[in-house]
């Protein structure tokens, strides 16, 4: 079993991991170089040679414990009809919402649209160390729905009029989208992957009276399907502050990501029975080493006799020298 699926499945404190988010991304220079040559990122996620080579990119660089397949949130709104497109310095820009095209979504489709990435999980599982974890992803129904429907403003601003539109039935649509969610995580388990973390990465953005039905019941709806199929979950919510503690109540995953914004004392005490992984801002990674050392020793001792997972609170930074990371990690691994 990998070591960071028996910290999951079995809370064994004894047994440290360490992986980062956004671990294959645009700081390693052999990463860039195959992204130069490849500017459709759409058609790189689904060539499944080059998307499982750059998931294999930081763990043969620095022999890390799991391995994050090199894929994106916005697959689901792709396979389900949706034109995506990552516009520089903007970030994604999806097609309209067309809600009657999304009904009409059917599960054989919608997988063999996205069966490339299944292969990709496929071929790196093999080439993968046995103790290692291969873990997939989804992102959360949420924020999905933020890009879905175009609601983002900007990073700190939502059009939530948008969700109030006659022919909007929010609920019918994330149900529908939940389904596929199941669907993806499956195929992906099936195909070789044995973590699935969830990124809600715009919780923090849901007014306080809706947080419950837009957060904390779809993220609940997943984490009980990966259950029943016995496969282990990381959820991430960010943003959501004190509301962590609710989270972790009502959705109860295996592991819980906390984003740098969370105190990590708070969080040994209040989010009880489940793994917490997490916590280090990546901007600590620009710092001097002193200062990236000192941000991770305050994590290290807070969770030293709790079943934990080293992380960040968030995606690793373009700008980051991979030498820092190398860094970070041996730091970790001698503390």
């Amino acid at each position: 079993m990998s070591t960071l699926r028996k910290i999951l499945v079995d809370k064994d404190n004894s047994c440290k991991s360490v992986w980062f988010m956004r671990q294959a991304g645009r700081y390693l220079p052999e990463f860039v170089e195959i992204r130069s040559e490849n500017q459709n990122f759409i058609d790189l996620c689904l060539n499944s040679e080059l998307s499982s080579k750059i998931t294999l990119q930081p763990i043969k660089r620095f022999n890390l414990d799991s391995a994050i397949i090199f894929s994106d949130i916005l697959m689901v709104p792709y396979a389900l009809g949706q034109d995506v497109k990552f516009v520089k310095d903007q970030g994604p820009e999806l097609s309209g919402f067309n809600i009657e095209k999304f009904f009409d979504n059917n599960e054989k489709e919608f997988s063999q649209k996205l069966n490339p990435v299944y292969k990709a999980i496929e071929i790196t599982r093999k080439s993968l160390d046995r103790d290692k974890s291969l873990i997939a992803f989804i992102g959360a129904p949420w924020t999905l729905l933020v890009y879905m429907l175009n609601i983002k403003k900007n990073k700190t601003e939502m059009d939530f009029n948008k969700l109030n539109k006659k022919d909007i039935d929010i609920n019918k649509i994330l149900n529908k989208l939940i389904k596929f969610l199941c669907v993806h995580v499956n195929n992906q388990i099936s195909a070789g992957a044995d973590v699935i973390q969830i990124f809600d990465s715009w919780a923090g953005m849901i007014p306080h009276n809706n947080i419950k039905d837009y957060c904390f019941i779809p993220n609940t709806k997943i984490v009980n399907f990966c259950k029943r199929e016995k496969i282990p979950n990381i959820c991430f919510p960010k943003g959501i502050k004190e509301k962590y503690e609710d989270f972790n109540e009502m959705v109860k995953p295996n592991g819980i990501n906390i984003d740098y914004d969370i105190d990590p004392l708070w969080a040994k005490n209040k989010l009880r029975g489940t793994t917490i992984q997490g916590g280090l801002d990546p901007k600590k990674l620009l710092k001097t080493e002193e200062e990236m050392l000192e941000g991770a020793t305050k994590y290290i001792k807070a969770f030293k006799d709790i079943p934990y997972v080293f992380n960040l609170g968030h995606g690793l930074l373009p700008e980051t020298d991979p030498d820092r990371v190398k860094k970070l990690i041996e730091f970790y691994r001698n503390y």
